[in-house]
């Protein structure tokens, strides 16, 4: 066994104070919102539908799902994790939908970290991916790397991870975003599992979604602002007043969930499209089903969920896929094909 590097405990230690914070800090965003709020669907009176034999079930990467649901990446990286993910597992295997790991750095560079994110003995059936930022391709990182990450994990696919703002606003952050684009792309051909683009709460514009689809992405997560605010996370673990100025400058910036969405699918129409950044109900997901989404992530419901065992989990699941079983219903909606081309009404 390898013996952790100074930098290799400095990433676990920070995995372990992104849980802590996330848990107990208030971390959303200011002032700026999701813009789902600004949506609504129109109520049909008579639907002309039988409510339980409403689909929630969609495909995705070949695997079929209960729901358009999926647990967003959260942790991994730090022992605190392997419970955390554990339970989303098991849950994720209950009721049928897909999970997304935590970035898997840490456990590339420290072997013995790798089982926080080995789930697949008690979920061999779910949808999972892998996760692996972005910017370690301009770090040392190859295809090799993202690979064993994909392998440790026995993933579906890849996340690739884009959190510049969040590297940015940390003192031992990585800000080499350079010429990241051929990198992506040779990934893409490489890696051998279909990669995913992810942004982590600040959204993805047309022009970044245009650029990304070129490289080779299979999809895009717009991981839109309006939920957890990482430079929020960040604010709170900043060992100065200089660097605690600098993370709370950030705290409202970004694309709005709904944007991100609605620009991802004008720049990108054929690309599967997933959404995530501050949704917290099964009608939060069904409106960005109807803005262009194929699939619906929450991160910090799960994690809080999580904390407290594996029912919480399947429960607040459950919660949010008849929810969204209603909101079809309501909009008279029989499938999420359906559901789709449901025109939202945006307020004045």
């Amino acid at each position: 066994m390898t013996t952790p590097s100074d930098d290799d405990k400095l990433i676990e230690r920070r995995k372990a104070d992104h849980i802590r914070i996330n848990l107990e800090e208030n971390v959303q965003f200011p002032r700026l919102t999701t813009g789902l709020e600004q949506y609504r669907f129109p109520h049909t009176a008579l639907p002309e539908l039988d409510l339980d034999e409403v689909d929630t079930t969609i495909t995705i990467f070949g695997k079929r799902l209960s729901a358009p649901l999926l647990i967003s990446s959260m942790t991994g990286g730090t022992g605190e994790a392997g419970p955390i993910n554990r339970a989303l597992a098991e849950a994720a295997q209950a009721t049928k939908i897909a999970m997304g790991l935590g970035s898997q750095r840490a456990a590339i560079a420290q072997k013995s970290l790798a089982a926080t994110f080995y789930i697949r003995d008690i979920a061999p059936d779910v949808l999972l991916f892998a996760n692996v930022g972005a910017v370690q391709l301009n770090y040392g990182f190859g295809v090799d790397e993202y690979r064993r990450a994909v392998d440790m994990a026995g993933a579906d696919a890849l996340i690739l991870h884009f959190n510049a703002l969040q590297e940015a606003v940390q003192p031992e952050g990585d800000g080499n975003f350079k010429n990241l684009l051929p990198r992506i792309a040779l990934l893409c051909q490489k890696v051998g599992v279909p990669v995913i683009a992810k942004e982590v709460g600040w959204g993805f514009s047309a022009h970044d979604a245009r650029r990304l689809t070129e490289a080779g992405v299979a999809a895009i997560d717009v991981a839109g602002a309006g939920g957890t605010s990482w430079s929020e996370v960040e604010y709170h673990r900043a060992p100065t007043d200089f660097h605690r100025r600098i993370a709370r400058a950030f705290a409202d910036w970004g694309i709005p969930t709904a944007e991100s969405i609605k620009q991802v699918k004008s720049a990108a129409p054929q690309t599967l499209i997933m959404a995530s950044g501050g949704l917290r109900d099964g009608i939060d997901v069904t409106k960005c089903l109807a803005l262009g989404a194929s699939l619906g992530g929450l991160a910090g419901p799960y994690l809080k969920a999580a904390n407290q065992g594996v029912d919480a989990v399947i429960d607040l699941t459950r919660a949010l896929t008849r929810e969204i079983q209603i909101a079809m219903f309501m909009c008279g909606a029989k499938d999420i094909t359906a559901l789709q081309q449901v025109p939202l009404i945006q307020a004045d």
